[in-house]
């Protein structure tokens, strides 16, 4: 699932790209994915409506539009926005640009926004979770997807002290709960193992019997990593791409995600894998103990 930093660089891209232009059309052939208002309403209801910004509210990405209307999109687990040209042919979408929107993760195209530019924005989804929904401003700012969301993670507002009594309300481990966004929104898998492997902390220790001196760890590395990784706009191991097709570059300098059997870029101990629940875990046994 694209998580803080994919979306960012998502939302960044959009906001640079598509701000302003006004929507003139909307394709789909998947209208499970249209969650507010019913599928046959929402094409009638998005089309003159013009994009005034967009914005991350944790991992769902909010575009604030003309009459007071916003429209949430969560990508979900396998999708992302891209910004191109697209022609619907032979019932299948094809990209009428060469370059990356050829590459096969980019090619499960199931919504087009038409604009009037005569770019389109596109939502690719190889396993059709992501959902769209459309409404009054303060109707979606309302929806759960929102509402039970923790402070965001990067937000600037966070104190150490806030960010401490969530974290040590919960009595699952370190790893689930840095994930959890009802207690810190936007980290997920890929994040929490880089945190916590640079915080030096355990990803299955429990989160209620965190040193305050490893809190303070958890708590600045958040923002190092996270910070990090939106400047190399995000990471490409699975299916996530940004608005061009392209991939991240965080992917190049991992610190624990995914390099099981390989060197701790500290001390040289084989990272190993894990499991925190139902996700993986990875983390090195010299330097992070349990």
């Amino acid at each position: 699932m694209p998580e803080l930093p994919e979306v960012q660089t998502i939302v960044s891209d959009l906001n640079r790209k598509i701000k302003g232009q006004k929507i003139v059309g909307f394709w789909t052939d998947w209208p499970k994915l249209v969650k507010l208002p019913n599928p046959s309403d929402f094409k009638k209801k998005i089309k003159g409506l013009r994009i005034e910004k967009v914005e991350r509210i944790g991992k769902n990405i909010v575009f604030f539009l003309s009459n007071n209307k916003a429209l949430l999109i969560h990508q979900k687990m396998t999708g992302h926005l891209m910004v191109g040209k697209w022609r619907i042919h032979k019932g299948k979408v094809e990209t009428t640009e060469n370059g990356p929107f050829k590459e096969r993760v980019n090619k499960y195209i199931h919504a087009l926004f038409s604009l009037e530019s005569g770019k389109m924005i596109a939502l690719s989804d190889m396993r059709k979770f992501a959902r769209i929904a459309l409404g009054e401003r303060e109707k979606i700012l309302k929806l759960k997807d929102i509402t039970q969301l923790g402070p965001d993670a990067l937000d600037p507002k966070l104190t150490f002290g806030e960010f401490s009594r969530r974290i040590k309300a919960r009595h699952k481990s370190i790893k689930l709960t840095l994930m959890d966004p009802g207690v810190v929104a936007g980290i997920g898998n890929i994040y929490a193992d880089d945190i916590l492997w640079s915080a030096k902390v355990h990803p299955l220790r429990k989160a209620n019997a965190i040193k305050e001196k490893e809190l303070r760890a958890i708590f600045k590395y958040t923002r190092i990593v996270l910070k990090k990784a939106v400047r190399l706009r995000g990471t490409s191991v699975g299916d996530y791409r940004d608005t061009a097709g392209e991939r991240g570059m965080y992917g190049k300098v991992l610190l624990a995600y995914r390099r099981t059997g390989e060197p701790c870029k500290r001390c040289g101990t084989p990272i190993r894998r894990t499991r925190a629940g139902q996700r993986s875990a990875h983390f090195c046994p010299h330097c992070q103990k349990l």
